[in-house]
């Protein structure tokens, strides 16, 4: 009996991924997630309608520094007067990029050093990947299942084996994923509810754990115009500082483990 629960309970998102090859969602699913990009889209276009009138030509998701650079320059002209408007897009740009795992989240993170200094884009940048966070959490919770089993099974199964080996810590190894490039934060996000990790921690690891990194991006984006590329947010000083602030963070875990 207990072997047959076993099973039952380890193949439970397999089975579900493999009864639907095609395409692994319901009807539901999908219109939840539908209803979800729907409201990003209307969201992002009463902020359109409320700018002044202009060619918006300029207003696309940056992929690489030059149309970083031609973004800021724009928006420049417009975040004094019209702050609430840019805040507000941009909230909800980087939510939905983090939501939906959408890469280009670091060129965002610049563009708020650069529009609004370090210290409130510092701010601005927790608040949002946090908030992006979130979303893609509960929005896993709900459809993401058989999507992560699908795309990293391997790494599934790694994090799930260590969250459940490190109940007691877990917020200690929750800050150390977020501190230290062990594991994508795109997967962190969309993995974490499948293998049962509190929101509580969840919050707390991605709000505290954020922070370093977004200092050394942000205050990057300062001096946008000497960056030649991504590459050169990350020096040795500023991985070697990340890496031991997680180390630091893990340790009372590996501590109590050795204890035990």
């Amino acid at each position: 009996m207990k072997k047959g629960e076993e099973n039952s309970k380890g193949v439970d998102v397999g089975s579900n991924s493999n009864s639907n090859p095609k395409f692994p969602l319901s009807f539901w699913e999908v219109t939840a997630a539908s209803t979800v990009v729907l409201g990003f889209l209307f969201g992002l276009l009463g902020v359109y309608l409320t700018m002044p009138a202009s060619d918006y030509s300029f207003l696309k998701l940056p992929r690489n520094l030059e149309d970083l650079q031609i973004l800021r320059d724009h928006l420049e002209s417009y975040t004094s007067d019209y702050t609430a408007q840019v805040l507000v897009g941009y909230c909800m740009v980087y939510i939905f990029m983090q939501t939906f795992m959408i890469p280009g989240t670091v060129f965002m993170s610049l563009l708020a050093g650069s529009l609004f200094g370090v210290f409130r884009g510092v701010a601005l940048v927790v608040f949002t990947a946090t908030a992006g966070a979130s979303s893609c959490y509960f929005l896993s919770k709900l459809i993401g299942r058989p999507i992560v089993f699908s795309l990293w099974p391997d790494k599934l199964n790694f994090f799930q084996a260590q969250v459940a080996k490190r109940k007691q810590g877990l917020l200690n190894y929750m800050l150390f994923l977020r501190l230290t490039p062990t594991l994508p934060n795109t997967f962190i996000n969309f993995a974490s509810p499948i293998v049962d990790v509190p929101y509580h921690i969840f919050f707390l690891a991605t709000v505290i754990g954020l922070i370093p990194a977004a200092f050394v991006t942000v205050r990057a984006g300062l001096a946008l115009g000497e960056l030649q590329s991504v590459g050169d947010l990350y020096d040795f000083q500023s991985i070697a500082t990340l890496f031991f602030i997680g180390v630091v963070s893990i340790t009372p875990t590996l501590v109590r483990n050795n204890n035990s």
